[in-house]
């Protein structure tokens, strides 16, 4: 397994993290014996970055995760985790909370659920717009000195709030939305991460599956399946981005590479300081991504993905609108 260094002195992680969200939430149902076992999966082949959120499942993956990772030595894995989203008993989206009296309660279930001493990199998932974002580090600046967390992180913020948490305490990664139909962190949240020396944890490399090769226009998301409300994936705009795919395709075939394998790869290229996140929720969807590492993309292989799937070629935003408002990276 190829390795990578978050941000100029963080962490040295794999080249693929796991993403595990699906496991527990939003995808619609998830097998848990299969969940594990892609967990043990991604483990033995070298995957030791393992991300998760304590609002997925409200605690239900951290609790398979801790269970995946029962008897593992626990620096033979790193474990980032996100917080602050508040949700209701009916899974319904609340707001969210990043008082520094609310990350240090956040941390203590989050340490309980996954039945460790600390977590590697802790990180609020979107700016709380009534926290100054110098209070959120400073706690989690806080919690780093008492060996709770060894790393701080920051999700979908903008080059002003990153400036700023980074003069608090240093910031190892920014974990984002990243993949060849999303990417407006080119213009100026990129620059700024690499000016800084700040990593990038790459979530949707395969757009919630969009781009994978394996979504048809027919296919219906499952019962509680986000992507029911996916801008993307609706009506029209779907067939628009299935279109786009069915470019990335015919690339893919010339290549000796799946759809996906061509997508997470084009990710990996883009530098060492990027780590894209994979959701696979399953061992054959795992093997897949795997198999990205293997396909070596030179200029002339990025500048024909590049020129069928341009910036900007995708129809309808990554959220939905609603979504869309709270995400400090989309302010302009």
């Amino acid at each position: 397994m190829e390795a990578r260094t978050l941000g100029r002195h963080g962490p040295q992680v794999s080249a693929l993290g796991l993403g595990c969200m699906g496991m527990s939430d939003l995808y619609g149902e998830a097998d848990r014996r299969e969940s594990i076992a892609t967990v043990h999966a991604a483990l033995e082949a070298g995957i030791t970055l393992l991300d998760t959120g304590d609002f997925y499942g409200m605690g239900h993956n951290e609790m398979l995760l801790a269970e995946a990772l029962a008897g593992r030595p626990r620096d033979s894995y790193l474990l980032s985790v996100k917080f602050g989203a508040q949700r209701g008993p009916d899974g319904a989206w609340l707001g969210y909370d990043a008082r520094p009296q609310a990350v240090k309660s956040a941390l203590a279930y989050t340490l309980r659920r996954l039945r460790t001493d600390y977590v590697d990199i802790y990180r609020p998932a979107r700016l709380d717009p009534a926290v100054p974002i110098e209070d959120t580090a400073g706690a989690i600046s806080q919690l780093i000195d008492a060996g709770y967390v060894r790393h701080f992180g920051l999700s979908e913020v903008g080059v002003e709030t990153i400036r700023r948490a980074h003069a608090v305490t240093p910031v190892v990664d920014l974990q984002i939305e990243y993949s060849l139909i999303s990417r407006g962190i080119e213009d100026a949240i990129l620059p700024a991460c690499r000016e800084l020396g700040i990593g990038l944890t790459a979530y949707g490399v395969l757009s919630r599956g969009l781009i994978s090769g394996h979504w048809s226009k027919d296919r219906q998301p499952a019962a509680r399946d986000f992507r029911q409300h996916s801008p993307r994936f609706q009506g029209a705009n779907l067939e628009h981005n299935l279109a786009l795919v069915d470019r990335l395709r015919a690339l893919a075939q010339a290549s000796g590479a799946s759809v996906a394998q061509l997508a997470i790869a084009w990710v990996l290229a883009r530098g060492q300081d990027i780590v894209p996140l994979v959701g696979a929720r399953t061992r054959p969807r795992l093997e897949e991504a795997l198999g990205a590492l293997g396909v070596r993309l030179q200029n002339g292989d990025l500048a024909a993905i590049e020129s069928a799937i341009p910036p900007g070629a995708a129809a309808g935003d990554r959220y939905a609108a609603a979504q869309m408002a709270m995400l400090d990276s989309e302010k302009r």
